[in-house]
């Protein structure tokens, strides 16, 4: 590591220990979040900090920085106190029921994007789908896993073709990774394909920002289509409940 690194990294340290004496408490980043910052130094020392503050702990708890959960959350708490933005996803739920599609598919709609949202960009449909998967009909996580990968393919037969946005994003000679490759030619074959396909549709259409819709107005949809947990998300013992519990408390320490 260059000296500049190296400054770099103590100025780092020196901020995050100086957070800590005027919050008592230490929050260490995730390695997944340095690793987005291109950052491989090691966390700071909370043994040496811990000595330096003896009245300083490491977070284990709520974070008092973000908004508190409910003892036993349900899926709209987390769109209002951890989701980011989510105009997107309510105007393609919107465009999806006045589409005609059935309540299922426009949960889909109004689900297919929340681990971008909420957890973690990357293969977003792949974790999205894993997130919903206890909760909803298979088909449904079977689409939006799918519209991960069948957004990168047009289909002229619905009137989809590859989001020019894509091109200006991404490069006009940017091609899809091979694992995305394989997966559409499996999903292309499959009885569920016309589901995911239709996220993919009513997706593109759904980036309005003078489009303002109310997420009460797929309270009903939700609540017949989506199975909350009696005891809240992240504490219902499924097999993807610690996932729901990273949202909660995104800082805890371990």
């Amino acid at each position: 590591m260059n000296d500049a690194a190296l400054s770099l990294h103590a100025r780092a340290d020196a901020m995050e220990e100086r957070k800590a004496r005027e919050l008592d408490y230490l929050v260490v980043k995730s390695r997944i979040h340095s690793l987005a910052e291109a950052d491989f130094s090691a966390p700071p020392n909370a043994g040496a900090m811990l000595k330096a503050n003896p009245n300083l702990r490491l977070l284990m708890g709520d974070d008092p920085r973000l908004p508190k959960m409910p003892d036993k959350p349900t899926l709209i708490d987390f769109f209002k106190l951890r989701f980011g933005p989510s105009a997107h996803l309510l105007q393609s739920a919107r465009h999806a029921v006045k589409g005609g599609l059935s309540e299922k598919m426009v949960l889909a709609c109004l689900l297919h994007d929340i681990a971008g949202v909420g957890f973690i960009r990357g293969d977003h449909g792949y974790w999205g789908a894993q997130l919903v998967e206890p909760y909803v009909d298979e088909e449904v996580t079977w689409a939006i896993r799918a519209h991960q990968v069948l957004r990168f393919y047009a289909d002229p037969s619905v009137g989809y073709e590859y989001p020019q946005s894509y091109v200006t994003l991404f490069g006009a000679d940017y091609e899809p990774d091979a694992y995305v490759a394989e997966d559409y030619k499996r999903m292309r074959n499959h009885k569920w394909y016309m589901s995911g396909r239709m996220i993919t549709v009513h997706d593109i259409y759904s980036f309005d920002p003078n489009v303002h819709v109310e997420l009460e107005e797929f309270t009903d949809i939700i609540g017949r289509n989506f199975k909350q947990p009696a005891e809240g998300l992240g504490f219902d013992n499924s097999p993807v409940a610690h996932m729901w519990r990273a949202m909660i408390r995104p800082a805890k320490y371990l």
